[in-house]
């Protein structure tokens, strides 16, 4: 990639010329031998970087930078490497980390990752302040130069679609593993016991009168019976869930969702499943095509569905790691190194004076329960970022949260209209934790610029449907990127502004 060159013959400040400022390079992941080379040395210069004392897994160097936009990357023990944590883009010589510089020769601003043991004391400057002001040029200098060619969209686009239409559902079965099914019949409470106790948020529903799969249960439905029955009275009994089978509840439901066609006859909407050998983007395409969270894998030995064997409930995460996993090594990709910055990607906050700007969902932790539940359902989203008055990161609640409710009967005795975002968190995770503890993988950010196959590589997780686009230090929201939202891009879908799944 780039061409060992000798070391500097200059006077060790790499400016020839103007005000140099003294900068410190560290690479604390550890080595044999670290050098450092970047544009300030053009990228063929090589400086030798020397290990911390007492920390010998830290290696350091101070060169004399001109302020400006510098970019650079670490050979170590003969591999080219960037430090991931920093600010970094793609540029002409792969992705390297990118640098702001401003201050005045008499500061030694210090490049460092997210602490390491024993390397605190090597910072000379508050690392989120440094962090955010390096994002943002990177970000200014990825929008200006790095926008990818329509030509190279298409081109990963169509390897992809070839992938998807060469493997088939049976590539998303787990090697071992349980698949959980409800029958009709059970009380509703009952079944969001089940859904809390096994930690999944969809169940598929099996009908045993007429011996087939009928739909699926999941916690939108909790979110609707709750709001139902909170307008039918003051207080969520635990009698009034238990006269709710979930039978019942899918007829009742069904009386808001019927369909009319051209003669006007009305008709149910039917199970939304895919085959074992239906290919990975037909399933993709019934997600997006039906907006749903997921399509059950049913295999049926009759054309009818009956004696039909649920293999699987399948999602655009599981599709997703599958993609992930293909293209992990692959260089002809040129869309899956690009900055989410700089292609169509994602609800973004409206920029002042933007036409057409709308704002993204948020609410602060002290809003109502009510409030977080409505707008779910209002704004067809599956989580919505919880902020302080700073609109900086500090929680999310998300759909499947209301089955928290479940636990120790918590809905025989709230009022939605009075229990907060806050008080509501509580009940899913220990009441000693500090809000804003961000449960576990849940709730997940990137950076805008990050690359569009590490955000792949976070929403291909179990669980994760949307990744928030935070600011550098302050983690201000700046925009959320869903499933949903990656794969109409990388299958030519139209973008659409929100996404429910």
């Amino acid at each position: 990639m780039f061409s060992p060159g000798t070391n500097p013959s200059k006077d060790a400040t790499g400016v020839s010329g103007g005000v140099a400022v003294p900068t410190r390079f560290v690479w604390p992941y550890g080595g044999r031998r670290v050098l450092l080379t970047g544009t300030f040395t053009r990228w063929t210069d090589l400086i030798p970087m020397s290990p911390v004392e007492g920390c010998p897994s830290v290696f350091q160097t101070i060169w004399n930078l001109a302020p400006g936009i510098h970019q650079y990357k670490f050979y170590v023990d003969g591999e080219w490497r960037h430090d991931e944590r920093q600010p970094y883009v793609v540029g002409n010589y792969g992705i390297v980390n990118t640098l702001l510089l401003t201050q005045g020769p008499d500061l030694m601003p210090a490049v460092l990752s997210p602490e390491t043991p024993g390397s605190r004391m090597n910072m000379d400057v508050d690392y989120e302040t440094f962090q955010c002001a390096a994002t943002s040029s990177g970000a200014a200098l990825q929008e200006a130069t790095l926008r990818i060619s329509e030509a190279d969209i298409e081109v990963s686009r169509h390897r992809i679609s070839s992938f998807l239409s060469m493997f088939t559902a049976y590539e998303l079965l787990p090697e071992s593993g349980k698949v959980i099914a409800l029958d009709v019949n059970l009380p509703v409470k009952q079944a969001f016991h089940i859904l809390y106790e096994q930690g999944i948020p969809v169940a598929p529903l099996w009908n045993s009168y007429r011996g087939q799969f009928v739909g699926v249960l999941s916690a939108l439905d909790f979110i609707l019976i709750l709001q139902e029955l909170s307008n039918h009275g003051s207080n969520l009994t635990e009698e009034e869930l238990e006269t709710h089978t979930i039978s019942a509840w899918k007829e009742a439901k069904q009386q808001f969702h019927r369909q009319m066609d051209t003669h006007g006859r009305t008709f149910r909407r039917q199970l939304i499943h895919a085959g074992p050998y239906d290919s990975l983007k037909d399933v993709a395409l019934k997600i997006l095509q039906n907006e749903v969270a997921t399509v059950p894998i049913i295999h049926s030995s009759s054309s009818d569905g009956s004696f039909s064997q649920l293999l699987h409930v399948a999602s655009l995460s599981g599709i997703l790691k599958c993609i992930c996993r293909h293209f992990k090594h692959c260089s002809t990709l040129p869309v899956l190194q690009q900055p989410i910055c700089t292609i169509p990607l994602g609800t973004w906050v409206p920029k002042i004076g933007e036409p057409n700007g709308r704002p993204l969902a948020m609410l602060r932790p002290n809003a109502t329960l009510s409030a977080a539940l409505s707008l779910l359902v209002q704004a067809r989203v599956s989580s919505i970022p919880i902020v302080d008055d700073n609109d900086s990161l500090l929680d999310t609640y998300s759909r499947s949260d209301i089955t928290a409710l479940a636990k120790d009967r918590a809905y025989s005795h709230i009022h939605l209209d009075e229990m907060s975002i806050h008080q509501a968190l509580q009940l899913g995770q220990d009441v000693s934790a500090p809000f804003g503890f961000f449960n576990g993988q849940r709730c997940q950010m990137c950076l805008r610029s990050d690359t569009l196959q590490k955000v792949m590589e976070r929403l291909a997780n179990p669980g994760i449907r949307r990744v928030i686009i935070v600011e550098a230090g302050s983690k201000r929201v700046e925009g959320i990127i869903s499933l949903s939202d990656v794969f109409r891009f990388l299958l030519g879908w139209p973008q659409v502004s929100t996404s429910n799944f």
